[in-house]
């Protein structure tokens, strides 16, 4: 099993940034894939952006691109989510996922709000 305990939001102005992290713990040797994924109240959870860890290959959804950046640091176990230029529509909820061999796991969440 692996555990995930995300950190970092907050409430920032437009316009403003945020780093993400996400920590993971326990059969961490067995994740080949880690992801951000987000859900705004009322929404359905959506896809933010995913990285492989061994090449740290990486995908965004178009409504991030440009603006976030997801990056790993496989010897911390950790993951990471720059956002910059941060839009109200951004507000959500933010979710850390892995993808093992064995099954996928998420974190907690951690509240992202985007507002004056």
């Amino acid at each position: 099993q692996v555990q995930l305990v995300e950190s970092g939001g907050g409430l920032v102005q437009p316009g403003g940034s945020l780093r993400l992290s996400c920590e993971a713990s326990g059969s961490t040797f067995s994740i080949y894939r880690m992801s951000w994924h987000r859900q705004a109240p009322g929404k359905a959870r959506e896809l933010v952006a995913t990285i492989t860890r061994a090449a740290g290959t990486t995908m965004y959804a178009d409504v991030v691109k440009g603006r976030f950046t997801i990056s790993r640091d496989n010897g911390k176990n950790a993951m990471y989510l720059q956002m910059n230029s941060l839009k109200p529509e951004d507000t959500a909820v933010y979710y850390c996922n892995t993808e093992t061999w064995s099954g996928a796991y998420w974190g907690q969440g951690t509240q992202v709000t985007v507002s004056s």
